[in-house]
């Protein structure tokens, strides 16, 4: 019998049996064992016959791993937590603090350290923003290029350092009113430690992918804004698909916007059942310039990096007044201007 195969309970026995019958050495080389090994099969299995008490005793030691009892209370109270969190973010309440119409410019993929991004004209928006009352900022992610893992190597075709990167990221961030502030993939690449969450001078919920808001009027009226860094659907005939088909799926929003795919599109979609009038949005960003892109053949379908929902809650929800779409941050912030002053 060869040595070095697991045998069955029944198998060692029969061995042992047969060496007691024949000794040692004869059953050594009937059934192909070294001795040494038929040896310690015959006294394990008159320890076991015995019932032997070995010759020492190891202190029994605590467990680092928790009981049943303790692991069931803690999942009990992480499922509560969880659930707790997932449930206010069906829809983020948003209180409106002022009279009148608002706009919100929706930033389509910053890229804040990318030498093809039009870092002039983000500043530009910035200020716009930041100068022009009831306008806010809404951004749908990927702030900066976080290369990691084997992307970081793109470093070296930036002048933007890591370390630079975030310095610019956390200027973004502090730069404006957010009523949004969405992690995209880009983002999504720092892990659990992202330091976009910990940043101290959010003003904004900031969610990872999506941010579903419920905008709260004064006067009462209650706009939905469904954010996501991207829509699931694509279709090459329809840069707006995914925010279309998501209207058409049954999401009952007013807005729904997205990025990631730094092609711009718009659509408007009505409900027939409700007459709910949704603005489907796809914003580009302001990377212009992509190695990326030209690496695969994309086409250019950048239009523009932002679009503004000027919101003007004196309507209802089958009323194209109620939100009006402009895809120029400066003329979108001199009518709603206009609007307000008509208040």
């Amino acid at each position: 019998m060869a040595q070095g195969v697991k045998l069955s309970e029944e198998e060692v026995r029969d061995r042992v049996l047969y060496t007691l019958e024949h000794g040692v050495a004869q059953a050594s080389y009937d059934l192909g064992v070294s001795a040494r090994v038929l040896q310690q099969n015959v006294k394990d299995y008159k320890d076991r016959q015995e019932g032997a008490v070995p010759s020492f005793e190891v202190e029994s030691l605590p467990s680092e791993v928790a009981d049943a009892e303790e692991l069931l209370e803690r999942r009990a109270k992480e499922w509560h937590r969880k659930n707790r969190a997932e449930e206010a973010r069906k829809l983020i309440k948003v209180k409106v603090k002022m009279d009148g119409p608002i706009g919100i410019v929706h930033f389509g993929d910053p890229h804040v350290d990318d030498p093809g991004t039009d870092i002039v004209r983000l500043q530009q928006h910035v200020n716009i923003i930041n100068r022009t009352e009831g306008m806010f900022g809404g951004n749908v992610g990927d702030q900066q290029n976080n290369w990691v893992g084997r992307l970081a190597r793109l470093y070296g075709q930036q002048s933007t350092s890591a370390a630079e990167a975030w310095v610019l990221t956390e200027w973004l961030v502090g730069a404006l009113p957010w009523i949004y502030l969405i992690g995209g993939n880009h983002d999504m690449w720092s892990g659990g430690g992202d330091p976009i969450k910990w940043m101290k001078k959010l003003g904004a919920e900031y969610e990872l992918w999506q941010a579903r808001l419920g905008l709260q009027f004064p006067n009462g009226k209650q706009v939905r804004v469904n954010a996501r860094h991207d829509f699931s659907g694509h279709s090459m005939w329809n840069t707006v698909h995914g925010p279309a088909k998501a209207v058409q799926m049954g999401w009952r929003d007013h807005i729904l916007v997205c990025g990631h795919k730094h092609t711009s599109g718009y659509q408007m979609l009505k409900d027939p059942s409700t007459g709910l009038i949704s603005h489907a949005l796809r914003v580009a960003g302001y990377k212009i310039h992509d190695e990326y892109a030209k690496k695969l053949g994309l086409p250019n379908q950048n239009i523009t990096p932002a679009s503004v929902t000027i919101i003007d809650p004196e309507h209802d929800d089958n009323d194209p007044r109620l939100i009006t779409v402009l895809h120029d941050v400066e003329e979108a912030a001199d009518y709603l201007t206009f609007k307000r002053q008509k208040m």
